[in-house]
């Protein structure tokens, strides 16, 4: 007799211990290792999140860890090592910064997933992934068709781009952007104009234009023509010519689903759900007339949209559904706890995540993938650790991934040291119960068995390869055990482990022992179809082996007439899966129903299953149709079907009703005869549905089809059941050519001896309607996928097929058809002459919407180098659209062409272009370089610019030439005053005597008169000298000419040169008149006065009385000028003025002391007073009423100012 079960402590789920044992056994552990308490756990403060940036922009990944320092972050790419460059560089902070993102293809393209990766002692950690894409945006998809419509009618454009981020898609009417402000005028985000009650203001071209951050797109333009509207307006029945798509949308997202209608009178249109479930009316609105908005989509808003468009006061009315798909990323509902376990235990991590698409699970140990062992095992979201080693010691990290993003959750695993471990428990065995329940029992271990505190019992399914282990944590005061949560007809494997405080034994043997059987859980699908009037065939799949519980060993088949309460009843072997009823009655109903049995007994019948077989006139009416159900989650069912090869009728199309058990019929669903496949949806989990499928001709209705096919249960995290098989994995796509993809994937790590089938399915992405989409049937692991169309991106998945069971599809992969090669030239090339030597050329891309250019190829070539064949090649990325052509030679004529590529093959060339580069003599014998005015400026933009240092630099030169005009301006104001204020002059002989003074200062008064006379003539505007007097104009010189020869000045560096003795210096000059001299003198000219019947000779002294030197100042005021051609200094020396102005003074007599000059102060006309001089005199007396040269005697004025 088998002993009574013991109370038990057992993992709920399976991995955790008692509530007693766990708190006993941690405080144990832990009281007995120090250390332990004393970690500190490592974990993010901030992760990389997405971001999107254009070209050349710089980006900056946050990652911020914290933890026991020091702290070590290093950054992946795609799973590989980042490289620090100087462009790419990791913070101090540990943000990973990249001064300019690269889009080049391959190696050195920045796109992809970062993760950062933070290490300490403790171990290391990984953060999410954060996807860095650059902003791009495609050509369009979908352009704008020229419509006509009725005056009063609807009217409606759709266009399509592909970008990201997601362009704001506009639109414009004659190339004027269209107010939309109105409300019968409707643009929906997704590209869509619709325009109600059109009149003829809306006639026109319409385009749409797609814009983002850094780019813009414009469309083709379509013509809305508005015939004039009938008289008359007809009554007829309302119609959806735009109805809502299927649409898949991520979480927050906003979507609009489309209902557009017509009808007279004009329809009302109103919206529901399938599921008769109330719509949002806090994030929901009807846009425009009748197009459904939902903001802030959540997953409760996920479902089937039924759009109605109905007849105001009529029932008159028709439908349009779509699905609305919402996808979640990962979210865990169940964490991994941190565990401390001894050496030679189990550690279990139990991790659970939800989201859509389902998240798939994996493992990390210091942020390095886990891979299964014979020791170390994954179960979807378990990870179970066997006879634990001190390299287990480490940080775990759980992480759920799907498309919409990554999230991760850590625990750290503490082992725990002992060598005083017991012996293994032995001499285990066991022995069945039940179809779910095994009896174990074991021995003592030999060593130490006093100090075992606690069994632990393993056990796992013996089939198969990493099925999931199971643990059970019993007191150390028993040696059996029931476990009864098995499943039936299995077989189990089961092995001990002893604890002490300190450690866990070894292993003990493994054990195997199976369960019992059970009748069947569920009965089988069944299919019904007709293939005469008077029969039916009924089919069934076998039952899934983890409903069947045992070997099926017979099925009852019972049927009976709806009308009819008498049950026929058929028992048939369990090998055989179909049965076909003969001899019924034509054009009636019948109910069917099947049960399976094991040896134990019969399970539960399925439910009634209707079927109505054809009429007797029916027989050249469409045969029913092969048909498959398929679930392919817990709302949606995948419908197959297949006609007949023999069957000779003209089908027009399919009918598809389907209903819940029990509730009433939808449909029909008309499809087209070339559909073989349509994909329900919206449908509640656990239920039974029953479809019909019949084919009809033009004629009549054919054969119907029935089948009844089971939803699954959502799986949650207290239902989940034994998984299906695992999907396949490393799936990889390659385009072959521009209507093929090559798909490569890898079977999955399980083994069965039966046969592995895999179907593929393919569809172009955002594809809308499901009958679409490619199903293709194979054995291997790869196919080649055809009849693509061109650069068209393919989303592809893979699911496994075995023992009547299915895999979830793989994760999709994402990948596009090469584009056809250009067929075209690029147009509109224009060569334009921008410098002497350089030349820009500009082009458009090839026509046609389709074509995708990667790359530009100019070729240049002179005349001569065009004839012996060497063209000049540059190359250009596909975006840009002009180029420079460089040292071009001034005389020759210039060939231009150029051509289009991508990656499939290069387009032809586009007609020549030829520029003329004119020599530079062309344009004038002048070689100065040309001067642009406002009319160059408008003829060649950007020839020359100006920036803001020029302009800055131009006007500090300005403002330094007026300040220096202004101060000379002022000197030449300052100096004419003191000319008009000093006294006359006079020249004396060097020999006359003091009476004669006298009239010498009257004469000199006399000329003084006369010259003040002249400087107060205002209107004179050039100094007016007599034709014997010249001046060294060149600006060279202080040289002054007359008739006779240049005037010879003294040394300059001998600047008192009258100090010196007149005996040294003989002046001998004969007596000569001086002529009447007229001088109009004005400020900042110069004034010479000269006699032109004096004559010079060789080493002759002649010096002429000059007002103030203001003829040095001139001529020096020439130079400065002068110098800015001559590239002098163009300094001015007063030191050079003054030598002048005191040479033109010069005696051989000094004066006396007190005639010196104290200030050279201005004022007004005083009287000259001149001293006799010491020396003698031996020059000739000459008239007192003309005026000459100075000889021998130096005057002053009141003022001190040498006259």
């Amino acid at each position: 007799m088998a002993p009574s079960p013991r109370p038990r402590a057992r993992l709920r789920p399976p991995g955790m211990l008692p509530r007693a044992l766990p708190a006993l056994l941690l405080l144990l552990l832990l009281g007995a290792v120090p250390g332990v308490w004393c970690f500190s756990e490592l974990f993010f403060i901030n992760e990389p999140q997405d971001v999107t940036v254009t070209r050349k922009d710089s980006v900056s990944l946050d990652c911020h860890a914290h933890g026991d320092v020091p702290i070590k972050v290093t950054w992946l790419k795609n799973g590989a090592k980042v490289s620090e460059n100087k462009r790419i560089q990791v913070l101090s902070n540990g943000s990973l910064y990249i001064s300019e993102v690269e889009s080049k293809r391959g190696e050195q393209s920045d796109e992809g997933f970062y993760q950062c990766l933070a290490m300490n002692k403790y171990g290391a950690i990984l953060s999410q992934k954060a996807h860095l894409t650059l902003s791009t945006i495609s050509a369009f998809e979908v352009q704008p068709v020229s419509t006509e419509v009725h005056e009063g009618g609807v009217a409606r454009f759709a266009c399509k781009i592909s970008s990201n981020p997601p362009a704001v898609i506009t639109w414009e009417l004659n190339r004027t952007t269209l107010p939309i402000a109105v409300d019968r005028i409707t643009a929906l985000p997704a590209g869509v104009l619709q325009i109600y009650d059109v009149g003829q203001k809306d006639a026109g071209n319409y385009r749409c234009v797609a814009a983002t951050v850094s780019h813009r797109r414009k469309s083709m333009e379509a013509s809305l023509t508005v015939i004039p509207a009938k008289e008359s307006h007809p009554f007829h029945t309302p119609a959806i010519i735009a109805g809502p798509q299927n649409i898949t949308t991520s979480l927050h997202q906003t979507v609009v689903l489309e209902c557009m209608a017509t009808g007279n009178p004009k329809p009302i249109i109103s919206w529901s759900r399938l599921d008769h479930k109330s719509i949002d009316v806090f994030n929901t609105r009807v846009l425009g007339n009748g197009n459904l908005m939902i903001s802030d989509v959540r997953l409760q808003h996920a479902g089937v949209y039924v759009c109605r468009a109905t007849t105001p006061g009529t029932r008159n009315f028709t439908v349009a559904m779509a699905t609305l798909t919402v996808l979640a990323p990962p979210s865990f509902v169940e964490w991994p706890e941190s565990l401390t376990r001894p050496r030679a235990g189990t550690a279990r991590f139990v991790c659970q995540a939800e989201g859509i698409p389902s998240p798939r699970m994996s493992w990390l140990k210091n942020g390095r993938k886990i891979h299964s062992n014979g020791r170390i095992k994954m179960y979807n979201s378990k990870l179970v650790i066997n006879q634990i080693i001190p390299e287990d010691d480490a940080i775990y990290q759980c992480v759920a991934e799907n498309s919409q993003g990554s999230v991760l959750s850590r625990a750290r695993l503490t082992v725990v040291m002992s060598e005083d471990r017991p012996s293994a428990p032995y001499n285990v065995h066991a022995e069945t119960m039940s179809s779910s329940a095994i009896l174990l029992a074991w021995e003592r271990p030999l060593y130490n068995s006093d100090k075992v505190i606690a069994y632990s019992v393993h056990y796992m399914k013996a089939e198969g390869l990493n099925n999931e282990e199971y643990q059970v944590v019993i007191g150390n005061d028993t040696t059996h055990y029931i476990i009864d949560d098995l499943e039936p007809a299995s077989n189990y494997t089961f092995y001990i482990v002893a604890y002490m405080p300190m450690g866990a034994s070894q292993m003990s043997d493994h054990v195997t022992q199976n369960t019992l059987e059970n009748v069947p859980l569920r009965p089988p699908e069944i299919s019904l179809t007709s293939r005469s009037p008077t029969d039916i065939l009924i089919s069934w799949l076998p039952i899934p082996a983890k409903y069947r519980r045992g070997q099926v060993v017979l099925y009852r088949l019972s049927f009976r007439l709806s009308t009819e309460s008498a049950i026929q009843v058929l028992e048939l072997p369990g090998t055989v899966h179909e049965y076909l009823l003969e001899g019924l009655k034509p054009d009636s109903i019948y109910l069917v129903r099947i049960s399976a049995a094991t040896r134990v007994g019969l399970g539960e019948a399925s439910v009634w299953t209707s079927h109505r077989t054809p009429k007797a006139t029916s027989v050249r009416a469409p045969k029913s149709p092969e048909l498959h159900l398929e679930p392919l989650n817990c709302t949606t069912i995948s419908v197959k079907w297949q006609q007949d090869a023999e069957d000779t009728a003209a089908i027009q199309g399919y009918k598809l009703f389907y209903k819940e058990e029990g509730q009433q019929e939808h449909g029909p669903v008309l499809l087209d005869a070339s559909h073989l496949l349509y994909t329900l949806s919206g449908l509640d989990p656990r239920r039974k549905y029953h479809v019909r499928l019949l084919a009809y001709s033009n004629v009549e209705d054919g054969y119907q089809a029935d089948q009844t096919v089971s939803t699954p249960g959502c799986v949650s995290v207290r239902d989940r059941m034994v998984p299906p098989p695992p999907p396949p994995h490393h799936l990889y796509a390659k385009a072959n050519t521009s209507s093929s993809i090559l798909l490569h994937w890898r079977r999955p790590a399980f083994t069965t001896a039966q046969m592995i089938n895999y179907t593929i399915r393919c569809n172009p992405v955002g594809l809308q309607n499901a009958s679409l989409v490619l199903y293709l049937q194979t054995s291997e692991t790869h196919m080649l996928v055809q009849g693509l169309e061109p650069n068209t991106k393919y989303e592809l998945a893979v699911r496994l097929h075995v023992d009547q069971l299915a895999s979830p599809w793989s994760p999709v992969v994402y990948h596009s058809t090469l584009p056809e090669a250009p067929a075209g030239p690029p147009v509109g090339v224009k060569v334009t002459l921008i410098e002497d030597s350089t030349a820009l050329v500009s082009w458009k891309p090839p026509d046609g919407p389709e074509t995708v250019v990667t790359r530009y190829t100019i070729l240049y070539a002179s005349r001569k180098a065009w004839i012996a064949g060497e063209w000049q090649v540059l190359h250009r990325e596909g975006a840009i659209t002009m180029a420079l052509l460089e040292n071009l030679v001034a005389g020759n004529v210039y060939i231009v062409k150029i051509s289009a590529s991508n990656e499939v093959g290069e387009g032809p060339f586009s007609n020549s272009v030829e520029l003329a580069v004119l020599p530079k003599e062309a344009s004038g014998s002048n070689q100065r370089p040309k001067r642009l005015d406002s009319a160059d400026a408008r003829a060649y933009p950007g020839y020359y610019h100006l920036d803001q240092k020029s302009m800055t630099g131009i006007a500090i030169g300005v403002g330094i030439a007026l300040t220096c005009i202004l101060i000379c301006v002022l000197i030449l104001i300052y100096r004419s005053k003191a000319r008009k204020s000093s006294a006359s002059k006079t020249a004396q002989n060097g020999t006359q005597q003091l009476p004669r003074t006298g009239a010498s200062l009257a004469g000199g008064g006399e000329v003084g008169k006369s010259l003040e006379g002249a400087v107060g003539n205002e209107d004179s505007s050039v100094p007016m000298i007599a034709p014997s007097s010249f001046i060294d104009a060149k600006g060279g010189t202080d040289l002054i000419i007359n008739s006779y020869g240049p005037i010879i000045k003294n040394n300059s560096k001998k600047k008192w040169l009258f100090f010196q003795d007149s005996k040294k210096t003989k002046v001998e000059q004969p007596q000569r008149r001086f002529s009447p001299a007229v001088c109009f003198y004005q400020p900042g000219t110069t004034v010479l006065i000269s006699d032109e019947d004096s004559s010079g000779r060789p080493g002759q002294i002649t010096s002429f009385p000059r007002p103030f030197g203001a003829a040095a100042d001139t001529e020096h005021s020439a130079n400065s000028e002068g110098s800015h051609e001559t590239g002098d200094s163009g300094r001015f020396s007063h030191e050079s003025s003054d030598e002048i102005h005191l040479s033109s003074v010069m005696s051989s007599t000094p004066p006396t002391s007190h005639s010196f000059p104290g200030s050279d102060s201005g004022g007004g006309p005083a009287v000259s007073q001149c001293e006799e001089p010491t020396g003698p005199s031996g020059a000739e007396p000459t008239s007192s009423a003309v005026p000459q040269p100075p000889s021998t005697t130096l005057c002053f004025d009141r003022n001190e100012f040498p006259i």
